[in-house]
């Protein structure tokens, strides 16, 4: 019983740290064209966080608007063939010099959250979206799946960003 509850202890102090060590900052890419991000990303590895909870198949549908974009995130709940589930947000560039500095709101502006773009590779297809303070993490592609080869890659590039890759989840992806 003991065990059990040391066990569970570990467990959650493990879901509650921050993907990055205190202290540290998150340092968004010097610069990204808007346009390289619209379009349909599909999340490849997360930090888990309460939202996200047994999804599975996440896409993120990024759309040009009049002031922004408008963000409509999807998963599959318990399963790429399980319930459908989708939230949307709006997003605003935060910092015009880079485009990599965003603010998101959700659930009709209640809910507000600061993102960083920390790591783009167009030629391969990825990139890797951070919130502000460095509790989560995403990494995205534009397609289902990466190859293995690009995936160690993109997981070295972020623990060299000094994220612990350990906390990653790799849900699996849309017919997966």
């Amino acid at each position: 019983m003991i065990q059990r509850f040391v066990l569970a202890v570990i467990a959650a102090a493990a879901l509650l740290a921050p993907a990055l060590p205190a202290g540290a900052t998150v340092e968004a890419i010097p610069h990204i064209e808007i346009a390289k991000m619209m379009g349909r990303w599909y999340e490849v590895a997360r930090v888990p966080n309460q939202i996200q909870n047994g999804c599975q198949a996440g896409a993120s549908d990024w759309t040009p608007q009049a002031r922004g974009f408008a963000v409509v995130q999807s998963c599959r709940k318990g399963g790429p063939d399980g319930p459908l589930s989708v939230w949307k947000a709006k997003a605003t560039v935060a910092d015009h010099r880079s485009n990599a500095r965003l603010k998101m709101t959700f659930f009709g502006g209640m809910v507000s959250q600061d993102y960083v773009v920390v790591e783009h590779r167009p030629d391969q297809g990825w990139l890797v979206l951070a919130t502000a303070n460095g509790k989560y993490l995403w990494l995205m592609s534009q397609r289902p799946t990466l190859p293995t080869a690009i995936r160690q890659q993109a997981v070295a590039r972020i623990r060299q960003l000094g994220f612990d890759v350990a906390r990653l989840e790799f849900p699996r992806p849309m017919g997966g």
